[in-house]
């Protein structure tokens, strides 16, 4: 009941931006189409709009968080048709700052320390503002530019009240829409709990920063800005400031006179290396988080920004991508619809050559173009939800892979319309697999385990003396299990008989009372005799108990 206001609230608003679908699938708020009238109109004329972009703008007013569960459900595409995650994908998450002087005061509050020790400056007018935080620039006693990144005050009350709200709008449509096992309304909406969860700890923030620093330490092709630790607290992040032009920038990098073709290959290269060589990638790689450096262009770079949401995949799942990656590039169906089996992304029961017919079905049709004009993204989110009807078992770590791909491809089609994402993804790719699995690298995997080795071999005689004890108690157990079961059984098929002869003897008592008294037809003996049969089917009941 407590959510019934705020339930009301997006209901009023789904409906001034006549997304009445939405509002019918909830049954609970079908009559507030009555007042539609009544409700208002928007500032801008949505008749025309297609359903995404009506979407899209009834999220920008409904506020910030419902703002960043439309970007999580952009990333949905094996959920949501296309049309409407293209349009969620371009919510910008621009809100109106909140005072400098609450920024300086929390900064101060979580280091611990005066301002004026900590920074030479502090701007209080912010660079930038989003739901979540704002960013200030500063300056270092040094002399060094830096920025510092707050969270907003009490913002993790509010993103509780509003997750609340938000759960509670998903728990009705997970009860009521039609396709709701399809959309899953409840793991979108865990989603955006565990991606707030992130973005509210900077501290962590930092610690993703650093690492994909040292991941390309070298800063040839990605620069990461420096994390300034001794200014990082859970609600302040303090990082280099750095400056260059957003990768949909188009003219701005023409005017640097930079190569966009090799830019973009460079693009792609970055996002396989991040994934396959460090297995730490950028999962938030939209153009506002991707910048370019202007003043590097014999060799050009990118600079990335924003380190909220990174992915990591398991191991075991890496190895089972790329293999993937590689079939898909020599058109080997069979070979990816083994993997998806040996990966255990599939049940064994699914027949082979059938999860082979379909994925050829989704490919051959890509493959009658020119390779420059095939999308790699769009063609694994047709095979994403292909295997959905082979129950697929897809990890979050696969989606936000996903997502990531369409967000690199897309840069990189931008950059280079003509770009031929197969020839530059597959030798670096190789090249990757070649590195990772060599005999050279193998034997160092096993020299760094061999202390550890040595350590436990002492222990090895009584780890084996326990292990077959373990499996001597375990056979006595399986005997003894087999022999309850067996009794189980014996039981059950007695009750069954019982509650059998019961019901068959009260059916049999009961005709034999209707015929003796209605019957005038039958001779005596027939009552008698199935009264008699009754009694007997009583009898051998009560003896099976």
């Amino acid at each position: 009941m407590r959510a019934v206001p705020g339930l009301l609230r997006i209901a009023v608003v789904l409906l001034r931006y006549r997304l009445d679908e939405v509002v019918d699938a909830t049954h609970l708020f079908r009559p507030l189409k009555l007042v539609r009238p009544f409700l208002g109109r928007p500032a801008v004329d949505v008749r025309p709009l297609s359903r995404g972009a009506r979407l899209r703008l009834a999220l920008n007013e409904l506020g910030p968080i419902f703002v960043k569960a439309g970007q999580v459900l952009s990333t949905r595409r094996d959920l949501v048709p296309g049309d409407i995650a293209d349009e969620l994908s371009l919510l910008q998450d621009q809100v109106p700052p909140f005072p400098g002087e609450e920024a300086r005061a929390i900064v101060q509050r979580e280091l611990k320390q005066p301002i004026e020790q900590l920074y030479a400056s502090f701007d209080n007018v912010p660079l930038a503002s989003a739901s979540i935080a704002q960013v200030h620039a500063a300056t270092l006693y040094d002399g060094r530019a830096v920025v510092v990144k707050v969270l907003r005050p009490r913002i993790d009350e509010r993103i509780d009240r509003d997750v609340r709200l938000i759960r509670s709008l998903g728990e009705l449509a997970q009860r009521w829409h039609p396709n709701a096992d399809k959309i899953r309304p409840l793991d979108v909406v865990s989603e955006v709990e565990k991606m707030l969860e992130h973005e509210l700890d900077l501290q962590r923030e930092g610690a993703n920063a650093s690492l994909l620093r040292r991941n390309f330490i070298s800063g040839v092709d990605m620069y990461v800005p420096e994390v300034h630790w001794e200014l990082t607290a859970a609600r302040v992040l303090t990082l280099e400031r750095v400056s260059g032009v957003s990768c949909d920038d188009i003219a701005a990098i023409d005017a640097a006179g930079i190569d966009r073709k090799q830019l973009a290959a460079k693009g792609v290269r970055l996002f396989y290396e991040q994934v396959f060589r460090d297995n730490f990638f950028h999962a938030d790689a939209h153009p506002g988080n991707i910048w370019v450096d202007p003043t590097r262009v014999s060799e050009p770079r990118f600079i990335a920004l924003d380190f909220g949401i990174m992915g990591s995949l398991p191991e075991a799942d890496q190895y089972w991508l790329a293999q993937n990656f590689i079939a898909l590039f020599e058109r080997d169906y069979a070979r990816i619809a083994k993997l998806h089996i040996d990966a255990g992304w599939m049940p064994p029961s699914i027949r082979l050559d059938e999860l082979e017919a379909a994925v050829r079905t989704v490919c051959e049709p890509y493959f009658t173009r020119p390779l420059s004009q095939i999308s790699l993204a769009e063609l694994v989110v047709k095979l994403f939800q292909t295997a959905r009807r082979f129950e697929l078992t897809l990890q979050p770590q696969l989606i936000l892979l996903q997502k990531t791909l369409l967000n690199i491809e897309g840069v990189g089609r931008m950059l280079d319309p003509d770009i031929d994402i197969w020839a530059v993804a597959h030798p670096v790719l190789k090249r990757i697999l070649r590195e990772r699995y060599s005999p050279l690298r193998t034997f160092r995997e096993i020299r760094k385990r061999v202390p550890e080795w040595f350590h436990n071999a002492p222990l090895l005689p009584e780890l084996v003396r326990d292990a077959l004890r373990q499996v001597a108690i375990g056979e006595q157990r399986i005997l003894a299990d087999a022999e309850e079961l067996s009794h189980q059984r014996h039981l059950v098929r007695r009750l069954l008989s019982m509650i059998g002869g019961g019901l068959l003897g009260a059916t049999l008592i009961m005709s034999a009372t209707l015929m003796f008294t209605f019957g005038t037809q039958h001779s005596i003996w027939v009552p008698i005799c199935v009264g008699a049969a009754g009694l007997l089917s009583f009898a051998w009941g009560w003896w099976r108990r």
